[in-house]
Order: structure tokens, then C-alpha cells, then sequence
């Protein structure tokens, strides 16, 4: 197989993807002509939130890629059993896996219902972990099989860990997941990383959770996460694995230092962004 930076004949399956990062990264692949499969609830539409599995899969398509909507919850076993088995049987196998699906709550321990912890703990780490280990079998027999969790680098520090336990838990439990699958499959050329930005990104759950407009006016746009994806996931496994990468390095190191195009609001400057969490 020829890695040429392309992900055209590639087969990614998905957790979520319905909207956000998790969408933009999906229409980058299929620009290039990739299978993205969506394991996510999304059946219906939302009352505050855009976009259902089908309508993913329809811009997917328009993008000029192939589209699975599967219809499923990450948290449930059978969902993510039949995931796999459906995005195999469409397209022939699988060629990387994208953790995006992910919870956030960002209460202080007091006040984080009971409930919410577990829900975090049940998408974000679990999920992560088992639809990652259905997936090892197709991802065997791919040339240049990739995992690659939407979650931020391990900094354990008491500012974080203090401002939102529960969330900053459920997070890092994602990367750990991630770097212990890419010890263990190490030796079978699967590579599996963490991605996280530098600033926030617009998103509903900055507008719904962390700040509304306000911030996300500082934000930058889902594409910056999209391209560095694309990145990570077009080169040559074996080269990079069990690492937990920053979007803004990811695009560095491929020449991208003009980043003033993934503003939000046109001609913000750098300096204006918010810094993402757990940096």
C-alpha cells in the first residue's frame, strides 16, 4: 500500500459523528473518497442540537465519499458488535477507528449527579476501550490500521483534576485506553493515538455547556481537529502510535503555521483564543 496522504479507498468507523469534529472529520475523509461508517444514536432530530445519523451520512456522501448510518449506543455491546460486523460487510473491512463519541460535565464532585459520572465513564472510557477491541480483528488484516481517540494528553495536574473531577477522569481514561491498546497491538502495526486542540472549538458543547456565544467567538473551527486527523490517520502506522498529540503540533509538523483561517470569527488573533482544557 502506498501511503500518499490520501485515506481514498480507506474505511473508518466511527462513535457519533452526527455533527461537530466528529462530522468535519468524517467530510475530510470523504473528500478524499474514504467509507466512514457512524455507530450513533442520533435517529432523530435534537431539539437544541443540528444534525441526526442520516443527515451525516448524506453530506458524507455529497463529500464524495461512501456512508454507513448506524443506528446504536456506544454503551451497548450489541450496538458495537454490529457496528463492526455492518461497516465489514459494506465495505470489506476496517481501516481505522475514531473515538469521537464523548460526554462532558463539567460540575465540581458535589454537584455532579450520580448518573452523569457513569454516563462520562460509560461513553468516553468504555466505549473507547470496546469498540476499539471489537474492531482489532479487521484491523489486522488492514494495511494501515489506526486508532485514533478524540481525548487530551495525560496532565494530571491539580488544576485540572480539581476543577472537574469526573470529567477529567472520564477524558484521561480515554487516553489510557488508547495508549494501552497501542502497547499491547504494537506488535501487529496498529497504531492508536490521542488528538486534542490547543484552543477551544466551536462546537455545541462549548455553545450548550462551556460558554455560548462568548466563546465561542474565540473559538476555532471544527476543521482544525478534521485536518490533523487526516494527517495522523494517512501516515504509515508503525511510524506513530501510543502517542497523545496536539492538533496544532500535528499541522506544524506537516508545514501548517498559518492558522488563521480556522478563526471562528474571521480575524480573531491567536492571542484571543481560549486555551483548551487539560493544557
Amino acid at each position: 500500500m502506498i501511503h500518499d496522504g490520501s485515506l481514498a479507498g480507506r474505511t473508518i468507523l466511527m462513535s457519533g459523528g452526527s455533527r461537530g469534529v466528529g462530522l468535519a472529520i468524517a467530510l475530510r475523509a470523504a473528500r478524499d473518497g474514504a467509507n466512514v461508517a457512524l455507530l450513533a444514536k442520533t435517529d432523530h432530530p435534537h431539539p437544541r442540537l443540528e444534525g441526526t445519523v442520516h443527515t451525516a451520512a448524506e453530506a458524507i456522501r455529497a463529500a464524495g465519499g461512501r456512508a454507513l448510518p448506524i443506528v446504536g449506543d456506544v454503551r451497548d455491546d450489541e450496538s458495537i458488535a454490529r457496528a463492526v460486523r455492518e461497516t465489514v460487510g459494506a465495505f470489506g473491512g476496517i481501516d481505522a477507528i475514531v473515538n469521537n463519541a464523548s460526554v462532558i460535565d463539567l460540575s465540581r464532585s458535589g454537584d455532579l449527579p450520580a448518573k452523569k459520572y457513569d454516563l462520562m465513564q460509560d461513553v468516553n472510557v468504555r466505549g473507547t476501550f470496546m469498540l476499539s477491541r471489537a474492531a482489532i480483528p479487521a484491523l489486522r488484516e488492514s494495511a494501515n490500521p489506526h486508532i485514533l481517540s478524540l481525548s487530551p494528553p495525560l496532565n494530571t495536574t491539580p488544576r485540572w483534576l480539581g476543577a472537574h473531577p469526573g470529567y477529567s477522569l472520564a477524558k484521561f481514561g480515554m487516553t489510557m485506553a488508547t495508549l494501552g491498546l497501542a502497547a499491547e497491538f504494537a506488535d501487529a502495526g496498529i497504531a492508536a493515538n490521542a488528538l486534542w486542540p490547543k484552543t477551544l472549538i466551536a462546537t455545541a458543547a462549548v455553545q450548550n455547556v462551556i460558554g455560548g456565544d462568548a466563546m465561542m467567538a474565540r473559538s476555532r473551527t471544527p476543521e482544525i481537529y478534521a485536518d490533523a486527523a487526516h494527517l495522523v490517520l494517512s501516515q504509515p502506522a508503525r511510524g506513530c502510535s501510543g502517542q497523545t498529540l496536539l492538533v496544532e503540533d500535528v499541522l506544524a509538523d506537516a508545514g501548517v503555521t498559518d492558522l488563521a483561517r480556522y478563526a471562528a470569527v474571521p480575524g480573531t488573533p491567536d492571542e484571543d483564543l481560549i486555551p483548551d482544557v487539560f493544557l
